[in-house]
């Protein structure tokens, strides 16, 4: 009797486990993902500029990084950098001004398909040059044109290599202020 309860529990089993799995496949969450960042030269002492492109899944939005109202999650970016590297400004897009049909005449600012953010990272003068990771996480909340999903957060790591600046250069000694005769 329990063999027979066993080979019906594996039976159904076999048989609901490729209907779950499509089911969860056609409900899974949206997301952003970032396209890999090519390794960024930068000179020691001088700052700058980083640019990571994320790409939101087809068929969704994220909210801007300033959106229309107090209630929706702003789409933010948040790096930590290794000791001696200053991360400066961070510069979001625009977003796009996009009515949808749960909110036909409230205009809300999203980022759809692919958007730039772009990063100031600035090397103390006294780093060692090398090549560095930066960390971080880009927080959003994806929604579709009936929904909003729950806020996700995607791991952000992209390469640095600093490099040594142009020597400084040398000014001449000071002349002697006597005149030798």
């Amino acid at each position: 009797m329990r063999f027979r309860a066993a080979q019906v529990s594996l039976l159904a089993a076999v048989i609901c486990a490729p209907l779950l799995a499509q089911d969860f496949a056609e409900h899974r969450p949206p997301s952003v993902k970032l396209e890999a960042t090519a390794l960024t030269n930068i000179t020691r002492g001088k700052p700058g500029n980083v640019t990571l492109h994320f790409v939101v899944e087809n068929g969704y939005h994220v909210n801007s990084n300033t959106p229309t109202a107090e209630f929706l999650i702003p789409t933010a970016l948040r790096l930590t950098a290794p000791t001696d590297i200053v991360i400066g400004k961070i510069t979001y897009p625009k977003g796009q001004d996009m009515s949808f049909a749960f909110a036909p005449d409230e205009k809300l600012s999203v980022y759809s398909g692919g958007f730039d953010v772009d990063v100031v990272v600035r090397p103390l003068a006294s780093v060692v040059a090398a090549r560095y990771a930066v960390h971080g996480q880009l927080k959003y909340q994806a929604c579709d044109k009936a929904a909003c999903y729950p806020p996700k957060q995607l791991p952000v790591d992209f390469g640095i290599q600093i490099v040594k600046g142009a020597a400084p250069g040398r000014k001449n000694p000071a002349q002697s202020p006597h005149i030798h005769r």
